[in-house]
Formats: C-alpha cells, sequence, structure tokens
C-alpha cells in the first residue's frame, strides 16, 4: 500500500504556519482560502503519528513549522 500524500498550504503573512490537508481536497471550509498558497506535498510519514491521527480525523491540520 502507497502511503497516503497530503497537501501543505503556507500562509505568505504568517509563514512559520502550515496547513496540512488531503491531497487535492484544497480548502472549501476556510472564509479565507485566498490567503493561503499550496507550497508542496508531504507523505504521510513525514508527519508525526500523533499529529496524522488528527490530519485524518479533522480532514486538516494546523501545524506551526520550524
Amino acid at each position: 500500500m502507497q502511503p497516503q500524500e497530503f497537501d501543505l498550504y503556507i500562509n505568505p503573512s504568517r509563514p512559520t504556519l502550515g496547513l496540512y490537508v488531503r491531497k487535492g481536497a484544497g480548502l472549501p471550509d476556510l472564509a479565507d482560502a485566498s490567503q493561503w498558497q499550496l507550497e508542496g506535498h508531504v507523505w504521510q510519514n513525514e508527519i508525526p503519528p500523533d499529529q496524522l491521527k488528527e490530519l485524518e480525523a479533522n480532514g486538516h491540520l494546523f501545524q506551526e513549522l520550524g
């Protein structure tokens, strides 16, 4: 089974905050979706297990980067 891939979005006005969503899901639930830019992709094994559970349960995950 291939690992799941997630999209990583960054808010340029707050570049230390990342938003992970399922690959291809986009940001339909965010009122301010236009403030987020697709930065790249990450694989599920790049996300700590406890955060991966939250991401899978909620469909998204906000995370402080760096």
